[in-house]
């Protein structure tokens, strides 16, 4: 557990946690569920594992809905968001999770393939929080995306990933000093972050991170959670939850 049970600090809000079906964005959305808030959370090819996610939610007595979505199409954006809000009658937070990720050398990358990992973690919260904008903005919300510490960082197998989660962070402070004071805006910054079992290449990850170990869903969770009940003043920062790996 993220918190004791009995803070529920974000007790009437609805949040809504893209890709959270699984992995990261599940341990997001039940954080949030655990301080008392409604959450919507989309998938899109994770249906077994949404429901297992919606499961868990109602062990927090939390009102929970999920949706599949499809971050690349505009009208699946738009039809999520109004959805939401048809059930919950308002949003309060929007979390841009859903993401993709792959290895590619850079001069073996595809148009095809810079596009689509473009179109998922650049393109998608952009659509995602403009179709979100009017309802966070009457609720006075939040918006936190999840970039990543290959965005500050060049990995030059991820070229493709790299630059996506980079633009993601400029998109977070960009929609911060647009859309003040009525939205804050904050990105999470995750570094290495495993689960279940681990092999010698996230052992040698650990061993370079100065708290000497990777991180954890529980660890990234924590951050939005203090991005989702910390002061709405706070808007427009990049967090890096990678135990000092990026130093």
């Amino acid at each position: 557990m993220t918190q004791p049970p009995s803070s529920l600090a974000l007790k009437g809000k609805t949040a809504l946690v893209t890709g959270a079906a699984k992995r990261i964005g599940r341990s997001i959305a039940l954080a949030l569920a655990e301080a008392g808030a409604q959450v919507a959370i989309t998938y899109r090819d994770s249906a077994a594992e949404a429901e297992s996610t919606l499961r868990a939610l109602a062990e927090f007595d939390a009102d929970a809905m999920a949706i599949r979505c499809d971050l690349q199409q505009p009208q699946s954006v738009t039809e999520t968001v109004a959805a939401v809000v048809e059930e919950f009658g308002q949003l309060d937070l929007l979390v841009n999770n859903a993401g993709a990720f792959a290895s590619e050398a850079l001069e073996e990358i595809s148009v095809e393939q810079w596009d689509s990992m473009f179109a998922t973690n650049t393109r998608g919260p952009f659509l995602m929080a403009k179709a979100a904008y009017p309802h966070l903005r009457a609720a006075t919300g939040r918006i936190i995306n999840i970039g990543s510490l290959g965005g500050v960082h060049p990995w030059a197998t991820h070229a493709h990933y790299c630059t996506s989660k980079a633009a993601l962070h400029m998109l977070s402070q960009t929609m911060a000093k647009a859309w003040a004071p009525a939205i804050s805006v904050n990105c999470v910054a995750p570094g290495m972050i495993v689960q279940g079992e681990v092999g010698a290449a996230y052992e040698h990850f650990a061993h370079k991170t100065p708290m000497q170990r990777n991180g954890t869903a529980a660890d990234v969770a924590a951050a939005v959670l203090f991005f989702a009940t910390g002061p709405h003043f706070i808007t427009g920062q990049l967090l890096a939850v990678d135990g000092g790996l990026g130093l």
